[in-house]
């Protein structure tokens, strides 16, 4: 029997490393972070779009402020329109105004005081002051629901913790007491407690393990990690500007023209505080060694710049909180701690040094890729568990690679690669692919039911898929120097609207119609709704985006059907048995096609597997001739296939019966055929 090599036990190692140094100059007082405005200027004017109403205001904080103020004020008149019950109260939490004054509000609720887990919406209103639609991230009636608990908060105390431990954590205690919630994310409205558990999770990174515990029968309903973590390329940036700040005789990363960001040492500490912040008494930072600390800093600081310019320049918007104030950074965490991560609570980023102290994950993507976990936290708030943790961390690696290319850093041009110059693998490989994502060996390329029980790192493959398809389309190209080569799930071509337009549409969607729950087809219908707002009804921006969704496996093309090909498709299962049981097969009868089999005869295979290495697998044309499509030994260390392959049919009549013939040649594996297609 092999041993685990198979399964994910050192992926989320794989997941949170990163490498290198950069060499850094800085100049004197507080600077921007890059000599001219160029990329600024192009982002900005690629968004031309048909109705630029559309685009979000220029708020300042003040002015953002005052339509939160407003908004509060009419709160109790929201909730009496919207038809909310007597019990039911409504908290601002954001407001996002278009340049035509339409507003975008996003409100929490309360129910008799408590506060309502998954009960948050979004509401439209013109400028007129008619409001023209809710977004609601559960659609049920807040009404009848118990405020008297039957379980005491001991045992949702208890429970929390052990939650904690079955995930390894160490130090585990919780931070706060029970609190007595209303828990509405997941079906009908309920009574429960929300423990929040501290300490540290079994890689160092901080815990802030949520449990939701039922307040009635005492069973957990639900659970999500509050720290939210993620990875980026650690590059060599060359010389770079900075914005710091004179204080008599010394200078301190401190960006007073980034809301006074400020970047600390925690000197291999790992608590809760923010170290030393980075003084001296000269304005050139680092070396490029690891040896000074200051490089990580002044790296972590120029990240840091890069992505508020970013959203502020392309956006229009002030910082993660939109309120003007910036975050602050803290690196050199721990010992040899291979993370980096967001905490919400302390509105912050912090940055291990890596294996061996060797690779602090001080990095532009990383920077842009943690300060968009706190964009989303301030936002649609997704959930950081199950689908919507999937498209959290889908949108950090979305903005993480568009900050990039928006620095047009000549030393480390934009690309759709993640982590391809760490070399986590050992081999060259990049850790992550947006035009592929299951080249990594455990993300997924499409949707599928159930893959939100995927680590989240693993399930945002599909919406990182998502963007790459509808910035650059499929098929084969060269961008940047790299070559991309990008499938469909339905073997069909998507035709791509440029990175500015598809960075643009996951914006809008993110901070006015998507929310804590939102899932794969709520993303879809998010975007979809965005893109037609921005750019018409039946535009091809719509039409190209909707196609990139049908091409990942979450509905259908624009016009609800195929634009080209004929489909031909087997849905029904068929078990796979393990080693050394014979091959078996899905069969497709084809008719109605004249001629032979095309030259790019699509093949799509959909196959439920605990090991797919393991799986041989063949077409069979109708006169018995074998294509193979994948070899034993192939695939990489993890389950299930959902791909499309390619395959130069012509020499075949189309006609008669195709099979898709598939063996399993190792043992202590199962597995079953999902789905098989053939595209003409």
């Amino acid at each position: 029997m092999r041993s685990t090599h198979r399964r994910r036990a050192t992926a989320t190692a794989a997941l949170l490393s990163a490498a290198a140094m950069l060499t850094v100059g800085v100049q004197a007082g507080s600077a921007s972070a890059r000599p001219d405005d160029s990329a600024s200027a192009n982002a900005l004017k690629a968004q031309a779009v048909r109705n630029p109403g559309a685009l979000p205001a220029k708020l300042s904080p003040s002015q953002r402020a005052e339509l939160i103020r407003q908004a509060g004020d009419k709160a109790a008149e929201t909730a009496k329109s919207l038809g909310l019950g007597a019990q039911e109260k409504l908290v601002v939490r954001d407001v996002i105004k278009d340049q035509n004054g339409t507003q975008h509000t996003r409100y929490e609720r309360t129910y008799a005081g408590l506060p309502v887990l998954g009960g948050d919406l979004v509401v439209d209103t013109a400028a007129s002051g008619r409001t023209q639609g809710v977004i609601k991230a559960n659609a049920a009636q807040l009404t009848n629901v118990a405020t008297t608990a039957k379980q005491g908060p001991a045992g949702a105390q208890k429970q929390a913790l052990a939650a904690a431990a079955d995930k390894g954590a160490k130090k585990a205690t919780a931070d706060r007491a029970p609190r007595k919630v209303v828990w509405m994310a997941k079906g009908t409205p309920t009574l429960a407690y929300e423990t929040v558990v501290g300490g540290l999770q079994d890689d160092g990174t901080p815990n802030q393990l949520h449990v939701i515990t039922d307040a009635a029968t005492g069973a957990k309903l639900y659970q999500w990690q509050g720290i939210e973590t993620g990875v980026g390329n650690t590059h060599y940036s060359g010389q770079v500007t900075l914005g710091t700040t004179q204080s008599g005789s010394n200078y301190t990363l401190t960006d007073g023209g980034r809301g006074n960001h400020k970047t600390y040492n925690l000197n291999h500490g790992s608590g809760s505080g923010t170290g030393t912040l980075f003084t001296q008494t000269n304005d050139t930072w680092g070396d490029g060694t690891n040896s000074n600390a200051a490089t990580a800093g002044a790296d972590a600081a120029y990240g840091a710049g890069e992505t508020w310019d970013f959203y502020k320049n392309v956006f229009g918007r002030s910082g993660i909180r939109n309120d003007g104030v910036g975050a602050y950074s803290r690196v050199h965490y721990g010992n040899a701690y291979v993370n980096a991560f967001w905490d919400d609570s302390c509105f912050c980023m912090t940055y291990g040094d890596g294996s061996g102290n060797n690779d602090p994950l001080t990095s532009l993507d990383v920077a842009g890729h943690e300060m968009t976990h706190g964009v989303t936290s301030n936002t649609a708030g997704l959930e950081y568990s199950g689908e919507s943790g999937g498209l959290n961390e889908a949108t950090s690696d979305i903005f993480g690679t568009s900050v990039e290319f928006y620095a047009n850093n000549a030393s480390d041009p934009g690309d759709y690669l993640i982590g391809e110059k760490i070399d986590i693998n050992g081999d060259g490989t990049p850790l992550r692919y947006m035009d592929k994502p299951s080249k990594d060996g455990g993300s997924k390329d499409s949707w599928y039911a159930g893959i939100g029980n995927l680590d989240v790192h693993y399930s945002s493959g599909p919406a990182n898929h998502w963007f790459y398809l509808a910035s650059e389309g499929s098929g084969t190209k060269v961008i940047n120097g790299v070559t991309y080569n990008s499938p469909t799930s339905d073997g069909l071509p998507v035709t791509g609207i440029g990175r500015d337009k598809a960075q643009l549409i996951w914006y809008k969607a993110l901070t006015t119609k998507f929310n804590s729950s939102t899932d794969y087809k709520g993303a879809r219908d998010g975007t979809i709704a965005a893109a037609t707002e921005l750019y018409g009804a039946g535009s091809a921006e719509v039409n190209n985006i909707t196609d990139a969704w049908a091409a990942i496996a979450v509905g259908a093309r624009h016009g609800g059907g195929d634009p080209g090909g004929k489909v031909f498709e087997n849905g029904t299962n068929v078990n796979i048995p393990d080693s050394p049981g014979a091959a078996v097969t899905s069969s497709v009868n084809v008719t109605g096609v004249t001629g032979n089999a095309p030259s790019t005869l699509k093949v799509g295979v959909k196959i439920v597997h605990t090991y797919i290495g393991d799986l041989q697998i063949d077409l069979v044309a109708p006169d018995g001739s074998v294509y193979p499509l994948k070899a034993t030994g192939t695939g990489g260390s993890t389950d299930n296939i959902d791909t499309t392959y390619t395959v130069n049919a012509s020499s075949e009549v189309a006609n008669g019966t195709w099979k898709l013939k598939v063996q399993d040649k190792a043992r202590y594996d199962t597995g079953y055929i999902d789905n098989f297609k053939l595209t003409f």
